[in-house]
């Protein structure tokens, strides 16, 4: 028995030898992590510091604006030069201008109370045709309400331009939408909503599933730089970011959302800045080259695509127009300032300099072009105006497969008081 309790004793010696032995390595690995290894925490990537210093604001700043052409439609550097055909070129001219010379007719038929509600593009066609314009067709386009120009470039007619804004019965949103939020399923142009930067996190949602599916597709996501203050731009840009989606930003920064500057929306270095600390890959590009824009957006889709990851491009341009028919913008900026973008650096005027150099255009195809695109939106424009109305019963439709109760009630009740009110509502005008 005493031999037991010895062997008991000196094992049991042993043992706590052992454990000191192991705590004491243990406290020292410990001890060397703390002192020749980095912070270990699982939110950050960092070295310890032994000073107080704060991060200044403008550590990401003066972030550079890439750009082709100089507004007198020189190429600057010639590797930069995408080396588009003379047909896509003037395509683009074309479409920028077609847009352009839409947006006149349908801002005065506004003016005139033949519709009720319109935005113009002025000044931001470039970034609409430059990037429409290297995505391919299978892309998902999630706009705002200023990207009439890339469902233009992707095909969509006059005709369905004019009955959305009249919301006749051609619209494809059968008169439900207030004019300039169009949509196309076979364009794969999801429809525009008015609530701000509600699409962000959508389209994150779409790149995720497409991403999934595996289908060499994209998605875009365009939005202001106003709608870049939404919560909802945070919840989009991190979601991409985390969940590695084939998406690409694209924010227009054009210096007003509605009438609040820039200089009083933010204070770090505009929106590209921004991508740094969700992860992504950015670029500020200069807006009113289409070729920059193109170039940018061309490459953001490859990559986006090949390596699963989010990108955002600022593009910098200018809103020559109103906000909308709902604005004046004499009250919070100058005639002197509207008139240098629209004169200096305009987006047109500048391919059309780099046409024009190399004996692409000349002024009798301008006058011919400018007169025929004119006919084309007003003849469109005529046959919108003498169109008929929707079907009333058509607000009560595509909400539920089958039409509840309470539909069926406010649907009555319409009834009711348009009969009653017969005089106020000349049902010849709707479809039957």
């Amino acid at each position: 028995m005493a031999v037991v309790r010895s062997m008991n004793k000196m094992y049991g010696v042993c043992f706590h030898v052992v454990r000191q032995t192991a705590g004491l390595k243990v406290s020292r690995l410990l001890q060397h992590r703390a002192f020749r290894v980095g912070p270990q925490f699982p939110g950050a990537s960092a070295e310890f510091v032994d000073q107080l210093d704060f991060i200044q604001p403008n550590v990401i700043s003066g972030i550079p604006v890439y750009r082709v052409m100089d507004r007198q439609g020189n190429i600057i550097n010639p590797t930069q030069d995408p080396q588009l055909s003379k047909e896509t070129v003037l395509n683009f001219y074309q479409k920028m201008t077609l847009l352009n010379t839409m947006d006149r007719i349908l801002y005065e038929s506004q003016r005139q109370g033949r519709i009720s509600f319109y935005m113009t593009n002025y000044g931001e066609e470039g970034t609409h045709i430059g990037s429409a314009a290297a995505l391919d067709p299978r892309d998902l386009v999630f706009g705002q309400y200023r990207e009439a120009g890339v469902l233009m470039y992707r095909g969509f007619p006059l005709d369905l331009f004019m009955a959305q804004c009249y919301a006749n019965a051609d619209d494809l949103g059968k008169g439900r939408q207030m004019p300039v939020h169009y949509g196309s399923k076979d364009l794969n142009f999801v429809t525009i909503s008015s609530p701000l930067a509600t699409q962000i996190p959508q389209a994150a949602g779409a790149a995720y599933a497409v991403k999934r599916e595996n289908m060499n597709r994209a998605v875009i996501c365009y939005f202001g730089e106003g709608a870049a203050s939404e919560g909802d731009a945070h919840a989009g840009f991190n979601f991409s970011a985390t969940l590695e989606c084939p998406l690409i930003f694209f924010c227009r920064n054009n210096g007003y959302a509605i009438s609040t500057p820039t200089n009083e929306q933010y204070r770090g270095d505009g929106i590209a800045a921004r991508g740094p600390g969700y992860g992504m890959l950015s670029i500020r590009v200069d807006g009113n080259d289409v070729f920059a824009v193109y170039n940018a957006t061309k490459e953001a889709r490859r990559r986006a695509v090949a390596e699963n990851q989010p990108f955002l491009i600022e593009a910098m341009t200018y809103r020559i127009g109103h906000h909308s028919t709902s604005d004046d913008s004499s009250a919070y900026r100058s005639v002197d300032e509207v008139n240098y973008w629209d004169k200096q650096d305009h987006p047109i005027s500048r391919l059309r300099h780099y046409m024009t150099a190399r004996g692409w255009w000349s002024e009798d195809d301008e006058r011919s072009w400018r007169k025929q695109s004119r006919k084309t939106v007003m003849e469109a424009f005529e046959r919108a105006e003498k169109r008929l109305k929707p079907n009333p019963e058509l607000m009560f439709t595509d909400v539920y497969q089958e039409m509840t109760p309470g539909l069926n009630k406010q649907r009555e009740s319409m009834w009711r008081h348009v009969k009653q009110y017969k005089e106020h509502y000349p049902l010849d005008l709707y479809v039957k």
